[in-house]
């Protein structure tokens, strides 16, 4: 074990000393919760245990023994028997004081290009609000003109014209409706109260099974003992619906059949200052939607909250957007991973704390 252990087990970032075959011989406490293997465990197992062997990671040890200098590997995806994690940047330093021994250090980046990523929906649900005010003001109104005398003339007209009223109501309707989800992106202010999350999970799952997931698997994976979330029930609701009829509709489209999984943790996440409120708040608890389907094409992972943005025909874009600007309106966060075969949406939110008003 190196000197200077107790400095080491102070650094945020997982630290792991790699001697001769690959054997683990030091860890510090942040590499727990990142290989979600305890110390003890972690000191008895090779590298090899936790990542495949062609893994660039080994790449890296080699050329720092030859070369006695520190190299970076940045954006590499840790994947193995216990754990996947992208977006890592390893680096490898020589120790001279142990001969043979490689120390390594990890650095995840995904909270930051989280919170990145928080603050554009945000910024694309603010370019929104101000486009519903105007739309719920200039085009609710008349519309409501021409469907009442859309309604007039139903009545009114020969049988072959009833047809075309019908369809101006429809239409009309439809813009209404439009108009209406648009709303939803005003800046108001939401009622928060504890919020039992399997409770909204059982009645997303019943709501699915009964309409658009009726053939398709759902499987839960919950933690039983969560504590309640801080938020809006029926906000909550609305956005694990689509999100579960997103990955419905992707099993759908890959012909395959496939599963979807909804899930609860409980980890230690990122703080984020939530308006309103002076302290920041963890976000330990996450909800997760998985799909078996193909994935989302890389053309459009870059913009997936983007008002608008849709590959359905029918679609109208603003179900991840509104989702995205509802979990910010949380103070929460939400991120999705994707690759082919395999997409989940994580859910990061506020819970109530035992005894306290988060208010």
């Amino acid at each position: 074990m190196p000197d200077g252990v107790a400095l080491l087990d102070a650094l945020p970032m997982p630290v792991v000393l790699v001697g001769a075959g690959h054997r683990i011989r030091y860890v510090n406490s942040a590499a727990e919760p990142f290989f979600g293997v305890s110390s003890p465990h972690l000191v008895q197992m090779c590298l090899t245990d936790l990542l495949a062997g062609d893994h660039p990671v080994f790449l890296l040890v080699e050329q720092v023994l030859r070369d006695g200098v520190t190299i970076a590997e940045h954006e590499l995806m840790l994947e193995g028997p216990r754990l996947r994690r992208t977006g890592i940047t390893v680096q490898g330093t020589l120790v001279t004081e142990e001969p043979g021994a490689v120390l390594l250090t990890f650095h995840d980046s995904s909270a930051a290009r989280t919170l990145d990523r928080q603050l554009t929906f945000r910024s694309a649900a603010r370019s929104v609000s101000g486009m519903a005010a105007i739309l719920a003001h200039e085009v609710k109104n008349p519309l409501s003109g021409i469907r009442g005398a859309a309604q007039l003339l139903e009545s009114s007209v020969a049988e072959n014209d009833r047809e075309l009223a019908v369809l101006i109501r429809d239409e009309a309707d439809r813009i209404r409706d439009l108009v209406e989800r648009m709303e939803m992106f005003s800046d108001k202010p939401i009622e928060r109260r504890p919020v039992n999350i399997h409770r909204v999970l059982e009645r997303v799952r019943l709501l699915a099974q009964q309409g658009f997931a009726a053939d398709i698997r759902i499987v839960e994976e919950y933690d039983p003992s969560l504590p309640p979330v801080w938020g809006n029930r029926d906000q909550l609701v609305q956005v694990l619906l689509n999100l579960v009829k997103n990955a419905a509709e992707a099993i759908a489209s890959d012909g395959q059949g496939g599963t979807i999984t909804l899930g609860t943790s409980y980890r230690h996440g990122v703080r984020l200052a939530v308006p309103g409120m002076e302290q920041r708040v963890e976000l330990p608890l996450v909800v997760s939607v998985r799909d078996s389907g193909p994935g989302i094409p890389d053309s459009i992972r870059p913009h997936l909250f983007e008002p608008f943005l849709t590959t359905k025909a029918s679609g109208s874009g603003l179900g991840l957007a509104l989702a995205g600007k509802i979990i910010g309106d949380h103070g929460g966060v939400i991120e999705i991973d994707s690759q082919p075969g395999r997409t989940e949406v994580l859910l990061h939110l506020p819970v109530v704390a035992e005894g306290k008003d988060p208010t």
